[in-house]
């Protein structure tokens, strides 16, 4: 059966016969499952077939209280042991285990790295143009989606900072990141369509 991340009720899940989903993990600082989005539990990395870690925005047991945790409450949980292995990040998104490493995007700040589960630190290796989401790997290469902010739930974070000192502004997409030198070889930009007035 699938394994998914059900972001709502914080917990990964399956689906179900008689319900939408079934529950089969929750991070042990969450008190209970509720429908309350209390973490933003939103990004899981497989190791041989079964979840190994997850990202949460945060370690609130409140509803909806990741939104105050979005510049540095981010972390990655390593599943088998509930053990929080990462902290720190701002909004983390779409980890990957690749090449004996633990990939993944640390959207609010705009980096592409990897995490060290022994000793939490983050290691950036590119900076991405727009809101990082979405995350694959071919051969040398690492392939990432970029969005636009779509609200404010992506506004007022470090990103902006970071566009501004790069006089840039954010990007919808998708980069290719050579993962050896970290460059930028490949782009697809993709613009909204034009008004009649526009033409």
């Amino acid at each position: 059966r699938p394994i998914f991340v059900n972001t709502l009720f914080g917990c990964l899940a399956t689906v179900s016969e008689r319900y939408s989903f079934e529950p089969l993990w929750q991070p042990p600082f969450l008190s209970k499952l509720a429908a309350e989005d209390r973490c933003h539990l939103n990004g899981l990395a497989m190791q041989d077939g079964q979840p190994k870690y997850v990202t949460a925005v945060s370690q609130s047991d409140i509803a909806d209280g990741w939104r105050n945790h979005r510049r540095d409450g981010g972390c990655v949980i390593d599943v088998p042991s509930g053990e929080i292995v990462a902290t720190g990040l701002s909004m983390p998104h779409s980890p990957r285990l690749y090449r004996g490493k633990l990939w993944l995007l640390n959207s609010g700040n705009g980096d592409f790295g990897w995490v060290d589960p022994v000793t939490g630190k983050f290691e950036a290796v590119a900076f991405c143009p727009g809101y990082a989401r979405g995350l694959t790997f071919i051969g040398k290469y690492a392939v990432i989606g970029l969005s636009r902010p779509r609200e404010s739930t992506f506004r007022g974070l470090a990103l902006d900072e970071r566009l501004v000192e790069r006089k840039s502004e954010t990007r919808c997409g998708l980069i290719v990141v050579n993962l050896d030198s970290g460059d930028i070889v490949h782009w697809v930009r993709l613009k909204p369509r034009s008004t009649p007035q526009e033409d």
